[in-house]
């Protein structure tokens, strides 16, 4: 019997990703390929690309790099770029890195195995010319639905996949297959965007906005669950708009309580909100269903009126703090999380103050600061009142030590709370470390749990907070409450 071929999946980016990634693996599994965790140990390396901003962008180039160095080394044998960089440039990112043996976009997914046969095999899978993606689907989202089946979208897989893929799991099996043992996982909600952000990228390379149906997303969360997932993660690249090619754009209020009813998920979580969009039907079933988490990942991105303008969003300073007082009024332990860009062309010193004003009141948990950098083919880049690289660099700094100082006080004031902490890891050396319900996985900080006994990884315990590491959270296990419980554990 020959020797079944090998293949590593190297995931860079966001979550998105990462669901794109489990699908890859599930269609590669079903398909005879054997899975490795080292791309060392296998024929070939599949790298899962972002191309997001520059940064973003060359950590996927050193990804490539370094995975095409294995190739003088010992087994693996060729290395493919798949993912949004290799979507957005296609081609142009073949010539500038012969170091990789393919470049796929989304169109090859579904052939993803035949694919890699040939680029093992010595033959050439030509590099696919990248398209603007929102010309792949009509214009109102009405009609969207229709024409779904014949557009790639990653991360869509049906939920009645042919028996192999997922045989445990019976006819409700994704197409997906886990690609580590976290308690968890990220769900695709939807894909593209229709919104028009001047600095983003996104919309042309991922496509318009589409949504999942629902009866999908619920049987992927019952497989996870399965597979021992305690807590799900909604993603999309607006969450906010779910429903609305579906003909009911508050359905995500409806399908809430329905996947926190799913048996074994301890916890739902909802990622990636846009502030114009929230309505307080969804923010009255993000902060009183038990299960879904009050947890508002706002992507305000600046709170000065002409920045926003400029950007073409929407909002002020007063606005958004408003949006935050009603949360809190709902729940007042609510979690909020958002991305600022400073140094946006035409920024002044005063739009600089307005952010700062916004900062200081908002009172949130975790923020990310990015200085304005040119995207390719984006209104923005072609804007003339650009800042000295210099002075983005400077407010880059300012903000940034600026929001560690914040965080940091808005952690203080959690001391004293009792906190439902995930267990994800447990080391006898580092200690047992997880996650509140205010903090979503990679990019909110965590909880270190002073007593480690008893407890196991997708254990769900209720602590005290006892003390603050930036942050971070230091929080002392509670054992009498039910979530200390065994069953609980289960």
């Amino acid at each position: 019997m020959p020797e079944r071929r090998t293949v590593a999946l190297v995931t860079l980016g966001c979550a998105r990703n990462e669901v794109d990634s489990e699908e890859l693996a599930g269609r590669l599994e079903a398909d005879g390929w054997q899975l490795v965790e080292d791309a060392s140990d296998a024929d070939v390396a599949v790298v899962n690309t972002c191309g997001f901003v520059e940064a973003a962008k060359k950590d996927s180039v050193d990804a490539l790099l370094e995975a095409n160095d294995l190739k003088s080394q010992g087994r693996t044998q060729a290395v493919v770029a798949v993912g949004c960089m290799a979507e957005r440039y296609g081609k142009e990112l073949a010539e500038a890195l012969p170091e990789a043996d393919g470049v796929l976009g989304f169109d090859d997914y579904a052939d993803i195995s035949d694919r890699l046969q040939t680029i093992l095999g010595g033959g050439i899978h030509a590099s696919h010319t990248p398209r603007d993606r929102r010309k792949l689907l009509p214009i109102s989202p009405a009609q969207r639905q229709d024409s779904a089946a014949a557009v790639a979208l990653p991360g869509h897989g049906p939920a009645d996949l042919p028996e192999g893929v997922a045989p445990a799991s019976g006819p409700r099996a994704p197409l997906r297959r886990r690609l580590d043992g976290s308690p968890v996982a990220s769900v695709k909600l939807a894909s593209g965007c229709d919104r028009r952000c001047s600095f983003c990228a996104i919309p042309s390379f991922r496509g318009s906005f589409i949504s999942r149906r629902p009866s999908d997303v619920l049987n992927e969360t019952r497989w996870l669950a399965e597979q021992g997932v305690k807590e799900i993660m909604l993603v999309s690249e607006n969450n906010t708009s779910y429903g609305k090619d579906l003909g009911d754009i508050r359905l995500l209020e409806s399908l809430l309580p329905e996947l926190a009813e799913v048996d074994g998920i301890e916890r739902v979580r909802v990622s990636y909100l846009q502030p114009a969009e929230m309505r307080p039907g969804l923010i009255d079933v993000l902060t009183s269903t038990p299960k879904v988490v009050p947890y508002f990942d706002l992507s305000f991105q600046h709170s000065a009126p002409g920045v926003l303008r400029a950007m073409r969003r929407f909002g002020d300073t007063d606005r958004f703090l408003e949006l935050l007082d009603t949360i809190r009024s709902k729940a007042p332990q609510a979690g909020v999380r958002s991305n600022f860009i400073v140094g946006f062309p035409g920024e002044s010193e005063s739009d600089l103050a307005e952010l700062e004003r916004f900062l200081n009141g908002a009172r949130l948990d975790a923020i990310g600061v990015f200085g304005y950098s040119d995207e390719e083919g984006t209104e923005a880049a072609t804007y003339e009142d650009k800042l000295a690289e210099e002075v983005v660099a400077d407010r880059l700094a300012h903000i940034s030590r600026l929001a560690e100082e914040l965080v940091s006080q808005r952690a203080e004031e959690r001391l004293g709370e009792t906190v439902h902490v995930l267990v994800e890891s447990v080391d006898d050396e580092d200690g047992v470390y997880g996650r509140a319900a205010h903090q979503a996985p990679e990019t909110d900080g965590q909880v270190l749990l002073t007593s480690g006994a008893e407890l196991r990884i997708g254990r769900m315990v209720e602590a005290k907070v006892v003390g603050t590491e930036g942050v971070d959270l230091v929080a002392e296990p509670l054992q009498g409450s039910p979530a200390w419980s065994e069953e609980a554990g289960r």
